[in-house]
């Protein structure tokens, strides 16, 4: 593969870290709020996911932020426990005193930030930024330092100030693209010239504002970086920061490149952070959404029944997902044989034809066809009778409020098209009272049971309807029908039970 012919030409680092900062810019999110022991729910589940590092939120902040840091730390994780600081010196503080054992201190260094935010000199930045890493090295504390908007600073200038704290004996330098305005090419070159500037470790930390945070930690890894800041499910300010399960299964699937992340835990953990945090992901989403591996068009359903690797990238189950195959207007007959196989359900060819019209009618509705919706339909169509003495040709019904409901029926019995109207307690019961007087010369029946299901939830969810029907004679039948309209559902189980009765006779 061409791929692979690149890959040879890369220095690509033979492992990479995961800092990830769900629990500080995750938290970031709008709407977002975590209660501490959400907070300590979710760094369990990040240590056993295998990250690096946990940045578990901004000590300075509240009370609450600097307990449960205090209790994360408590908990004797393998992940080293970070607290977020700026470079003054109460923040620093807070953050010691959270007995945290990494700090990430930052400040702003581009024109913006130091015009319009922070009111200082670059002079007054660097001197700044230098004291701070040395006050948390006098602490036996691993330090980080981030230059805030690092992407959108004069390049001398952020040389400089990386190079001060490095001597100042900073543990790892961070690039903040802090509003998302890098491209892969600017950000390669960038880590690249940072790369002959210092001698430590360089991190990336990606913004997602034009939808490139994942691509720039990629192409800041082929320059050398060797450590990414990333969310669970991508959560952070604005857009967004760099997705965890996207950037970690591209380095090992796409790259080549190791992290300690145990990937099958990746769809649970992207689950239990959207029930805590409320924040629900697309379907579409890479790696952890529901259609990640969902196949719908029979092309792909054929291809991936034949050989998953036509139109996978990658084994569902490394990330803890599962594969579907999604019955609609795009379904080959192969998907459906294939999920009749795995019921354990046998058809003859006029069923099954009469099976996959059902499904291609329903995908022209705007209709998904689950598992249990096909399920009930090959029941339905399993269980008709050979042949229909009794046919519906069609039905109206009235109902409202303040109006009694009213049902026209037309059905063809024997050849002969009759119609009958007939009212009810409602507009099932009115349909059934009129089959029943249209044929109540030929079989004059009584409706023994009737039961409606939902098959999934919904507004546009099929209804299963099921009855047992008998008539003055003894004979009894039962009666199967699912399809979206709960009243044509009705009546067409009637009109099932009734066919087999005449069938028997």
């Amino acid at each position: 593969m061409y791929i692979e012919n690149v890959k040879k030409e890369m220095k690509l680092p033979e492992k990479v870290r995961i800092f990830d900062t769900t629990l500080r810019d995750g938290e970031q999110t709008p709407g977002v709020a975590i209660t501490p022991d959400e907070k300590i729910r979710i760094a369990k589940r990040l240590d056993r996911l295998g990250v690096d590092v946990i940045e578990v939120g901004f000590p300075a902040a509240s009370l609450g932020e600097r307990k449960a840091a205090q209790e994360i730390k408590s908990l004797g994780l393998n992940a080293q426990v970070c607290g977020l600081a700026r470079v003054l010196q109460e923040d620093l503080d807070a953050a010691i005193d959270s007995d945290v054992d990494y700090i990430h201190t930052f400040i702003g260094t581009s024109p913006l930030h130091r015009e319009y935010k922070l009111h200082m000199s670059r002079e007054e930045i660097l001197i700044k930024s230098v004291d701070a890493v040395e006050y948390i090295k006098d602490h036996g504390i691993i330090a980080e330092f981030s230059a805030e908007d690092a992407t959108r600073t004069e390049f001398e200038y952020l040389k400089e100030i990386y190079s001060a704290v490095e001597d100042a004996g900073v543990d790892v330098i961070n690039v903040p693209d802090t509003v998302g305005v890098m491209v892969p090419a600017a950000m390669r070159k960038l880590i690249e010239d940072l790369k002959n500037a210092v001698n430590i470790p360089i991190s990336v930390h990606c913004h997602d504002d034009f939808g490139l945070a994942v691509a720039n930690s990629l192409v800041a890894v082929e320059a050398g970086a060797q450590q990414v800041h990333a969310t669970i499910n991508g959560l952070g300010e604005r857009a967004g920061n760099t997705s965890l399960e996207e950037v970690v299964m591209a380095l090992m699937v796409n790259y080549g490149v190791k992290t300690n992340i145990n990937t099958e835990l990746l769809v649970g953990t992207s689950g239990l952070v959207s029930r805590i945090t409320g924040v629900k992901m697309p379907p579409n989403k890479a790696i952890v959404g529901d259609n990640a591996f969902a196949h719908e068009a029979g092309i792909h359903v054929h291809g991936v029944l034949q050989k998953a690797e036509t139109y996978e990238p990658l084994k569902p189950e490394m990330v803890g997902h599962s594969r579907r195959i999604v019955m609609g207007k795009h379904t080959g007959a192969r998907a459906i044989r294939s999920k009749l196989d795995d019921y354990g359900i046998e058809m003859d060819e006029d069923q099954f034809c009469s099976l996959y019209d059902q499904v291609k009618k329903l995908g022209d509705k705007g209709k998904t066809v689950t598992d249990a919706d096909l399920h009930a339909l090959a029941e339905t169509v399993i269980g008709k009778p050979k042949e229909e003495k009794v046919k519906l040709e069609g039905f109206t019904v009235m109902t409202g409020d303040n109006v009694l409901p009213t049902a026209t029926v037309k059905l063809n019995i024997e050849g002969k098209i009759k119609t009958a109207a007939k009212t009810g307690v409602g507009p099932v019961d009115a349909a059934i009272n009129a089959i029943q007087s249209l044929v109540m010369k030929i079989a004059e029946i009584e409706l023994r049971e009737y039961h409606i299901d939902a098959i999934t939830g919904g507004t546009n969810a099929l209804a299963e309807v099921f009855v047992i029907v008998a008539d003055k004679e003894g004979n009894s039948a039962t009666g199967r029908s699912t399809v979206e309209d709960v009243v044509m559902a009705s009546v067409e189980a009637v009109l099932d039970a009734i066919n087999k009765i005449l069938m028997e006779r």
